[in-house]
């Protein structure tokens, strides 16, 4: 006689694992306004609130903070990417790089969307935006003056933000 044992694991990503990820982010920002004065506190709080909401809801693909001039990314810019998966990986956030040359250049964030978002219904999405700190305009994506390094990745409930750095050549 044989039998087998089948075990199933299954993990519920909650508000407490996004608030956990954004806070993470949200380190990351506070580093770089300590080093270039953007963005502001306040900003930052709102940030931290957004991508918790368009975590917890699955909405995102990627959000990038950084500094942009002439339309092109440039170093220190951090973009964070949501994976479905949890990576073995939660590192401790930090590691910008002070001291590049950001003059000339503007504070910006860009936001994309998740399939998931695309699913929506148009009042769908308006019901969300409504809950939301402030509100996205459209823009096209920022082009990089430089390349792009994976170098953290933050886990948390069965998900993951893969963040990589603008770096100057």
């Amino acid at each position: 006689m044989s039998f087998s044992v089948t075990e199933t694991e299954s993990k519920t990503f909650t508000i407490t694992h996004a608030r956990r990820l954004a806070s993470k982010v949200a380190t990351d920002l506070k580093r770089m306004q300590r080093f270039y004065g953007y963005p502001s506190d306040s900003k930052i709080e709102k940030f931290e609130e957004e991508i918790t909401q368009y975590l917890k809801h699955g909405y995102m693909e990627k959000v990038s903070y950084g500094f942009r001039k002439n339309g092109n990314w440039i170093e220190p810019t951090l973009i964070y990417r949501a994976i479905d998966i949890e990576h073995s990986a939660d590192d401790d956030p930090g590691r910008v790089r002070p001291g590049r040359d950001v003059s000339g250049a503007s504070f910006y964030s860009y936001l994309e969307y998740s399939s998931a978002w695309f699913d929506l219904s148009e009042s769908e999405k308006e019901q969300f935006n409504n809950t939301l700190p402030f509100d996205r305009g459209t823009a096209d994506t920022p082009g990089i003056d430089g390349y792009i390094e994976d170098d953290k990745t933050y886990s948390s409930g069965g998900k993951s933000l893969s963040r990589s750095s603008v770096r100057s050549f």
